[in-house]
């Protein structure tokens, strides 16, 4: 059995959201309540890439808050503002920016009634920490966020507030090529080691290292999930997944014919978290769902041709396919060495 090892790798740079000048909006309203918890809406829908834990944990940050005391309602149109769709990897971005301008509204008029309880001439003068507002400077002096809402409530105050974002992108020019159709970016490169059976033509990916600069990892054990998530995607993309058609019908409908990766198949992963501020971001943070599994396949095809000199340009790259292009390459050798 003959096996051979090869090495590839892939860079990817991904727009962010829907750009050329679309109007990409995110809204959420953020409440708080006189027991000194809140309440964050919005339209935002959890796929399972965890941006409610996201949203939670940014609206917490922005006031003060455990994230235990942070209650999310989403993807209800009855009662949360539109979100756009959970898509393009702009949820933590767009909404994540909606909710904390959302926060600080709320936060701002908490700050402005505390003025009065604390005797400072500004809000500037205060802070939002462990549900407490207290004096910056003089932590001893603070009031529970609790007491605060409850008081602030009995005088009038609703303390609500409501942010939307939109996302800051032009159209192209198409005579001059000018504009700035998506942002932010994210930028990716993944490292794929492949082992390639050149007897059966079965490919067996060791392992992915996969660096991404995600802005700032609010939520960094997510990021990796994400970034695993991806790498199956990407692999099942390289060397398993195929639609196959007939007259228009898929002829494959069901996964015991069309494969996709098991944990049996994943490689080892190794992600790098990159983190390097984006500005516009929610705390510095951009997104990182399509970008994890966008350089996986390249990475992959290169890492075969590392291993056995053959370049494939369709997928999946199938044992057969591995077999007969192995097959060509060696009948074209033998027919190059009839005119040595």
């Amino acid at each position: 059995m003959a096996k051979k090892r090869g090495r590839g790798m892939a860079c990817i740079i991904y727009g962010t959201g829907y750009g050329n000048g679309f109007p990409d909006v995110s809204s959420a309203t953020v409440e708080i309540h006189d027991d000194g918890s809140a309440t964050v809406r919005i339209g935002a829908v959890d796929c399972g890439q965890g941006s409610n834990t996201v949203l939670i944990q940014i609206a917490a940050q922005e006031l003060g808050l455990d994230t235990s005391q942070v209650t999310l309602v989403t993807g209800d149109t009855d009662s949360t503002p539109d979100a756009g769709t959970t898509a393009a990897t702009r949820q933590t971005y767009a909404s994540g920016n909606a909710v904390l301008r959302a926060a600080r509204k709320a936060k701002e008029k908490l700050l402005e009634y505390a003025t009065g309880v604390l005797g400072v001439n500004t809000p500037e003068g205060l802070e939002m920490v462990g549900g407490y507002v207290s004096v910056k400077g003089y932590p001893q002096k603070r009031v529970s966020i609790k007491e605060l809402a409850s008081k602030a409530r009995l005088s009038g105050i609703h303390l609500s507030g409501t942010g939307s974002f939109i996302t800051h992108t032009t159209s192209v020019d198409t005579s001059t090529g000018e504009g700035a159709p998506y942002w932010p970016y994210a930028f990716a490169t993944q490292i794929a080691e492949v082992e390639v059976d050149t007897n059966t033509g079965r490919i067996q990916v060791l392992k992915v290292i996969a660096a991404h600069d995600v802005g700032k990892a609010i939520n960094p054990q997510s990021v990796r999930g994400q970034i695993a998530g991806g790498i199956a995607q990407g692999m099942g993309y390289a060397l398993l997944e195929e639609v196959q058609l007939k007259e228009g019908r898929i002829t494959n409908p069901y996964f015991s014919q069309y494969l996709i990766p098991t944990c049996m198949d994943m490689a080892v992963v190794e992600p790098i978290i990159v983190e390097d501020g984006e500005p516009s971001g929610p705390y510095g943070a951009k997104g990182v769902g399509e970008p994890a599994m966008l350089p996986t396949a390249p990475a992959i095809l290169n890492a075969i041709y590392d291993a056995i000199g053959v370049r494939f340009t369709s997928l999946p790259v199938t044992p057969e396919k591995v077999l007969a292009a192995l097959k060509k390459r060696l009948e074209h050798i033998k027919e190059s060495f009839k005119f040595v």
